[in-house]
């Protein structure tokens, strides 16, 4: 079967090259299952009610996110309204939502997608290794085919976790800083992994913002307010085929796709 991931949809820019090459994709590639993280969506900064119904006219599964999850009020509110809505599951017990989604392709097959986040750089969250540890142990054992988000800062942490999980789910794939990685590869025992998947938004800019906004941060160290940029529009997405009779990873592929308005 074929799982296909979209990296991090920057605002209005990312969720336009979204609903313009997603379908593409899904019909090209015979996609049986899609998962999109979507934290960025609502002006680069979270996702709204109005953004996650825009989204939902597309053929995704699962919608995963990251530490601006909780960027906007409505959006945390939709946590626990739409189970396909994921936030990282090593956030502490009581907050909003969940980190794991369990669905079905259309020929039933049961796909399991689990969101988390790294702890070097970001909030001192509950160690996403032991977290992922108990998701995966708590799973029915007809549930083969697995997919994980890792929203992490570091690489290190990231590749820590590839290897971590290699053998026992069919994906780990990093997110967070909107930069693709070229180390597409399946581990050796049978998970595929890349560091990052990239963002889905505009990259004439820093890491989906505009550059001029985000220098003069970097030179006067004021917290100047950020604006999503617009040009060079490319959707980032990475294509898993997975056995599904054992979870395993066959290949890996990773696109960047210019949108052309």
């Amino acid at each position: 079967m074929i799982l296909l991931f979209v990296g991090d949809v920057v605002g209005k820019p990312g969720r336009r090259a979204l609903a313009r090459i997603l379908p593409r994709l899904v019909d090209e590639h015979q996609v049986d299952y899609s998962v999109v993280n979507i934290e960025n969506s609502a002006g680069g900064f979270g996702v709204t009610p109005a953004v996650l119904s825009e989204i939902d006219e597309l053929a995704i599964d699962c919608y995963t996110s990251g530490n601006h999850i909780w960027d906007k009020k409505e959006g945390v509110e939709l946590l626990d309204l739409e189970p396909r809505l994921l936030r990282p599951a090593n956030y502490p017990e009581g907050a909003p939502g969940s980190g794991l989604h369990v669905g079905e392709t259309a020929a039933g097959i049961k796909v399991a997608t689990i969101n988390l986040e790294g702890q070097v750089f970001m909030k001192a969250l509950e160690s996403p290794f032991r977290v992922a540890d108990g998701l995966l142990a708590g799973l029915d054992d007809d549930v083969k085919v697995i997919l994980v988000d890792f929203h992490c800062e570091a690489t290190s942490e990231k590749q820590a976790m590839g290897f971590f999980l290699d053998g026992r789910v069919s994906a780990v794939i990093g997110t967070h800083t909107h930069a693709p990685t070229a180390d597409e590869r399946i581990l050796p025992q049978g998970t595929a992994f890349q560091t990052d998947a990239g963002m889905t938004g505009p990259y004439e800019s820093v890491i989906g913002m505009r550059h001029d906004k985000v220098l003069r941060r970097f030179m006067t160290q004021l917290r100047t307010p950020f604006e999503v940029a617009k040009r060079d529009v490319r959707l980032a997405a990475v294509k898993i085929d997975v056995d599904e009779s054992t979870g395993h990873a066959r290949s890996i592929e990773r696109f960047l796709i210019r949108h052309e308005p």
